[in-house]
Protein backbone atom coordinates (compact mmCIF):
# COMPACT_ATOMS: atom_id res chain seq x y z
CA UNK A 1 0.00 0.00 0.00
CA UNK A 2 1.14 3.54 -0.73
CA UNK A 3 3.02 4.78 2.34
CA UNK A 4 1.22 8.13 2.51
CA UNK A 5 -2.16 6.44 2.25
CA UNK A 6 -1.25 3.92 4.95
CA UNK A 7 -0.32 6.73 7.31
CA UNK A 8 -3.71 8.41 6.80
CA UNK A 9 -5.53 5.10 7.32
CA UNK A 10 -3.57 4.34 10.50
CA UNK A 11 -4.69 7.70 11.93
CA UNK A 12 -8.35 7.33 10.92
CA UNK A 13 -11.26 5.83 12.80
CA UNK A 14 -14.20 6.23 10.39
CA UNK A 15 -13.23 5.65 6.76
CA UNK A 16 -15.71 5.66 3.91
CA UNK A 17 -14.76 4.59 0.39
CA UNK A 18 -16.46 6.07 -2.68
CA UNK A 19 -15.65 4.20 -5.88
CA UNK A 20 -16.36 4.19 -9.60
CA UNK A 21 -15.68 2.19 -12.76
CA UNK A 22 -11.90 2.25 -12.29
CA UNK A 23 -12.28 -0.14 -9.35
CA UNK A 24 -13.95 -2.73 -11.58
CA UNK A 25 -11.81 -2.38 -14.70
CA UNK A 26 -8.97 -4.10 -12.82
CA UNK A 27 -11.29 -7.11 -12.56
CA UNK A 28 -11.49 -7.06 -16.37
CA UNK A 29 -14.88 -5.35 -16.48
CA UNK A 30 -14.61 -2.72 -19.23
CA UNK A 31 -15.95 0.78 -18.67
CA UNK A 32 -18.77 1.06 -21.21
CA UNK A 33 -18.48 4.88 -20.98
CA UNK A 34 -14.90 4.84 -22.29
CA UNK A 35 -14.07 6.03 -25.81
CA UNK A 36 -13.62 2.39 -26.86
CA UNK A 37 -17.00 1.47 -25.39
CA UNK A 38 -18.63 4.40 -27.17
CA UNK A 39 -17.08 3.41 -30.52
CA UNK A 40 -18.11 -0.23 -30.07
CA UNK A 41 -21.71 0.66 -29.22
CA UNK A 42 -22.10 3.07 -32.14
CA UNK A 43 -20.56 0.60 -34.58
CA UNK A 44 -22.71 -2.37 -33.50
CA UNK A 45 -25.96 -0.68 -32.41
CA UNK A 46 -25.89 2.77 -34.03
CA UNK A 47 -26.37 4.44 -30.66
CA UNK A 48 -24.31 5.52 -27.65
CA UNK A 49 -24.23 3.44 -24.42
CA UNK A 50 -26.08 6.27 -22.65
CA UNK A 51 -28.89 6.10 -25.20
CA UNK A 52 -29.17 2.29 -25.17
CA UNK A 53 -29.14 2.20 -21.37
CA UNK A 54 -31.83 4.86 -21.01
CA UNK A 55 -35.35 4.31 -19.70
CA UNK A 56 -36.96 5.48 -22.93
CA UNK A 57 -34.80 3.16 -25.07
CA UNK A 58 -35.58 0.23 -22.74
CA UNK A 59 -39.31 0.87 -23.11
CA UNK A 60 -39.07 1.15 -26.93
CA UNK A 61 -36.41 -1.41 -27.87
CA UNK A 62 -36.23 -4.12 -25.23
CA UNK A 63 -34.71 -6.77 -27.48
CA UNK A 64 -31.80 -4.50 -28.45
CA UNK A 65 -31.48 -3.22 -24.89
CA UNK A 66 -31.03 -6.71 -23.47
CA UNK A 67 -28.69 -7.75 -26.26
CA UNK A 68 -26.38 -4.85 -25.39
CA UNK A 69 -26.92 -5.20 -21.65
CA UNK A 70 -26.03 -8.90 -21.51
CA UNK A 71 -22.93 -8.46 -23.70
CA UNK A 72 -21.54 -5.33 -22.04
CA UNK A 73 -22.68 -5.12 -18.41
CA UNK A 74 -22.73 -8.68 -17.11
CA UNK A 75 -19.43 -10.45 -16.35
CA UNK A 76 -20.24 -13.52 -14.27
CA UNK A 77 -16.62 -14.69 -14.21
CA UNK A 78 -15.30 -11.43 -12.73
CA UNK A 79 -13.57 -11.73 -9.35
CA UNK A 80 -12.61 -9.13 -6.72
CA UNK A 81 -9.20 -7.54 -7.31
CA UNK A 82 -6.55 -6.13 -4.97
CA UNK A 83 -8.57 -2.99 -4.27
CA UNK A 84 -11.68 -4.98 -3.29
CA UNK A 85 -9.57 -7.24 -1.06
CA UNK A 86 -7.93 -4.27 0.66
CA UNK A 87 -11.32 -2.67 1.37
CA UNK A 88 -12.64 -5.93 2.79
CA UNK A 89 -9.60 -6.15 5.07
CA UNK A 90 -10.08 -2.55 6.24
CA UNK A 91 -13.66 -3.37 7.22
CA UNK A 92 -12.56 -6.47 9.10
CA UNK A 93 -10.11 -4.47 11.24
CA UNK A 94 -12.76 -1.84 11.98
CA UNK A 95 -11.34 1.04 9.93
CA UNK A 96 -13.71 1.08 6.97
CA UNK A 97 -17.35 1.73 7.90
CA UNK A 98 -19.07 1.84 4.51
CA UNK A 99 -18.63 1.72 0.75
CA UNK A 100 -20.50 3.94 -1.69
CA UNK A 101 -20.18 2.66 -5.24
CA UNK A 102 -21.28 3.63 -8.72
CA UNK A 103 -20.58 0.08 -9.89
CA UNK A 104 -23.28 -2.53 -10.44
CA UNK A 105 -21.23 -5.74 -10.38
CA UNK A 106 -21.53 -6.80 -6.72
CA UNK A 107 -17.76 -7.38 -6.37
CA UNK A 108 -17.50 -5.48 -3.08
CA UNK A 109 -19.94 -7.88 -1.45
CA UNK A 110 -18.18 -10.84 -3.07
CA UNK A 111 -14.96 -9.65 -1.46
CA UNK A 112 -16.62 -9.55 1.95
CA UNK A 113 -17.79 -5.98 2.52
CA UNK A 114 -21.16 -5.79 4.26
CA UNK A 115 -22.30 -2.15 4.17
CA UNK A 116 -22.35 -1.21 0.49
CA UNK A 117 -24.50 1.57 -0.94
CA UNK A 118 -25.00 0.75 -4.63
CA UNK A 119 -26.00 4.08 -6.17
CA UNK A 120 -26.82 2.57 -9.55
CA UNK A 121 -28.21 -0.76 -8.38
CA UNK A 122 -26.89 -4.21 -9.24
CA UNK A 123 -26.96 -6.58 -12.21
CA UNK A 124 -27.23 -9.42 -9.69
CA UNK A 125 -30.78 -8.35 -8.80
CA UNK A 126 -33.75 -8.36 -11.18
CA UNK A 127 -37.49 -8.08 -10.77
CA UNK A 128 -40.74 -8.53 -12.67
CA UNK A 129 -42.15 -5.18 -13.73
CA UNK A 130 -45.72 -6.35 -12.96
CA UNK A 131 -45.70 -8.69 -9.94
CA UNK A 132 -42.27 -7.70 -8.53
CA UNK A 133 -41.03 -11.30 -8.28
CA UNK A 134 -37.27 -11.27 -7.74
CA UNK A 135 -34.80 -13.08 -10.01
CA UNK A 136 -31.03 -13.56 -10.03
CA UNK A 137 -28.60 -12.91 -12.85
CA UNK A 138 -28.59 -16.56 -13.97
CA UNK A 139 -32.32 -16.37 -14.66
CA UNK A 140 -31.85 -13.33 -16.88
CA UNK A 141 -28.94 -14.90 -18.77
CA UNK A 142 -30.71 -18.20 -19.43
CA UNK A 143 -32.26 -18.24 -22.91
CA UNK A 144 -34.85 -20.70 -21.60
CA UNK A 145 -36.35 -17.89 -19.53
CA UNK A 146 -36.35 -15.37 -22.37
CA UNK A 147 -38.50 -14.46 -25.34
CA UNK A 148 -36.31 -13.08 -28.15
CA UNK A 149 -33.66 -12.29 -25.55
CA UNK A 150 -36.04 -10.50 -23.16
CA UNK A 151 -36.40 -12.25 -19.76
CA UNK A 152 -40.00 -13.14 -18.92
CA UNK A 153 -41.45 -13.68 -15.45
CA UNK A 154 -42.24 -17.35 -14.83
CA UNK A 155 -45.19 -16.38 -12.61
CA UNK A 156 -47.10 -13.75 -14.59
CA UNK A 157 -45.41 -13.61 -17.99
CA UNK A 158 -44.37 -9.95 -17.78
CA UNK A 159 -40.93 -8.49 -18.52
CA UNK A 160 -38.18 -8.94 -15.93
CA UNK A 161 -35.86 -5.93 -15.75
CA UNK A 162 -32.53 -5.45 -14.03
CA UNK A 163 -32.50 -3.61 -10.71
CA UNK A 164 -30.17 -0.98 -12.11
CA UNK A 165 -30.73 2.75 -12.49
CA UNK A 166 -31.06 3.55 -16.17
CA UNK A 167 -30.33 6.94 -17.69
CA UNK A 168 -33.37 9.22 -17.25
CA UNK A 169 -34.28 7.41 -14.01
CA UNK A 170 -33.78 8.82 -10.52
CA UNK A 171 -31.40 7.33 -8.00
CA UNK A 172 -32.93 5.51 -5.03
CA UNK A 173 -33.39 8.15 -2.34
CA UNK A 174 -32.92 5.66 0.50
CA UNK A 175 -29.57 4.60 -0.95
CA UNK A 176 -28.57 8.22 -1.54
CA UNK A 177 -29.61 9.16 1.98
CA UNK A 178 -27.53 6.36 3.46
CA UNK A 179 -24.53 7.36 1.36
CA UNK A 180 -24.84 11.00 2.47
CA UNK A 181 -25.05 9.99 6.14
CA UNK A 182 -21.95 7.81 5.94
CA UNK A 183 -19.87 10.36 4.04
CA UNK A 184 -20.95 13.08 6.47
CA UNK A 185 -19.74 10.99 9.44
CA UNK A 186 -16.39 10.00 7.92
CA UNK A 187 -13.10 11.36 9.20
CA UNK A 188 -11.44 10.06 6.01
CA UNK A 189 -13.01 9.73 2.57
CA UNK A 190 -11.10 7.68 0.01
CA UNK A 191 -12.36 8.23 -3.53
CA UNK A 192 -11.10 5.75 -6.10
CA UNK A 193 -11.54 4.89 -9.76
CA UNK A 194 -13.92 7.71 -10.61
CA UNK A 195 -13.49 10.93 -12.57
CA UNK A 196 -16.11 12.62 -10.36
CA UNK A 197 -18.01 14.05 -13.32
CA UNK A 198 -21.15 11.86 -13.32
CA UNK A 199 -23.89 13.58 -11.32
CA UNK A 200 -25.70 13.39 -8.98
CA UNK A 201 -23.33 10.74 -7.60
CA UNK A 202 -20.24 12.95 -7.92
CA UNK A 203 -21.92 15.62 -5.83
CA UNK A 204 -21.77 13.35 -2.78
CA UNK A 205 -18.19 14.44 -2.12
CA UNK A 206 -19.54 17.83 -1.05
CA UNK A 207 -21.02 16.27 2.08
CA UNK A 208 -17.59 15.30 3.41
CA UNK A 209 -16.51 17.38 6.41
CA UNK A 210 -13.77 15.16 7.80
CA UNK A 211 -10.00 15.45 8.07
CA UNK A 212 -8.60 13.64 5.05
CA UNK A 213 -9.82 13.51 1.45
CA UNK A 214 -7.86 11.02 -0.66
CA UNK A 215 -8.32 10.79 -4.45
CA UNK A 216 -6.97 7.77 -6.33
CA UNK A 217 -7.58 7.84 -10.08
CA UNK A 218 -5.55 7.37 -13.24
CA UNK A 219 -6.59 10.82 -14.48
CA UNK A 220 -7.14 14.17 -12.84
CA UNK A 221 -10.51 15.04 -11.28
CA UNK A 222 -12.27 18.39 -10.66
CA UNK A 223 -11.68 17.91 -6.92
CA UNK A 224 -7.92 17.33 -6.92
CA UNK A 225 -7.19 20.76 -5.47
CA UNK A 226 -9.43 19.96 -2.47
CA UNK A 227 -7.68 16.70 -1.58
CA UNK A 228 -5.03 16.02 1.06
CA UNK A 229 -3.60 13.25 -1.11
CA UNK A 230 -3.92 12.69 -4.87
CA UNK A 231 -2.50 9.53 -6.43
CA UNK A 232 -2.71 9.11 -10.22
CA UNK A 233 -2.24 5.37 -10.42
CA UNK A 234 -4.19 2.10 -10.70
CA UNK A 235 -6.18 1.74 -7.51
CA UNK A 236 -5.33 -1.94 -7.02
CA UNK A 237 -1.62 -1.12 -7.07
CA UNK A 238 -2.09 1.75 -4.62
CA UNK A 239 -4.24 -0.14 -2.11
CA UNK A 240 -2.74 -3.62 -2.30
CA UNK A 241 -2.16 -5.05 1.18
CA UNK A 242 0.30 -7.84 1.91
CA UNK A 243 -1.98 -10.07 3.99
Amino acid sequence: MDKRLKEIIDNSEYIVFFGGAGVSTESNIPDFRSSQGLFKARKEYGASPEEILSHSYFMRNRETFFDYYKKNLIYRDAKPNKAHEALSYLEKIGKLKAIVTQNIDGLHQMAGNTKVYELHGSVLRNYCMKCNTKYDVDFVMSEGNCRRGVPICSKCGSVVRPDVVLYEESLDMDVMGGAVREISKADTLIVGGTSLVVYPAAGLIRYFRGKHLVLINKDKTPYDQNADLVINEFIGKVMEIDL
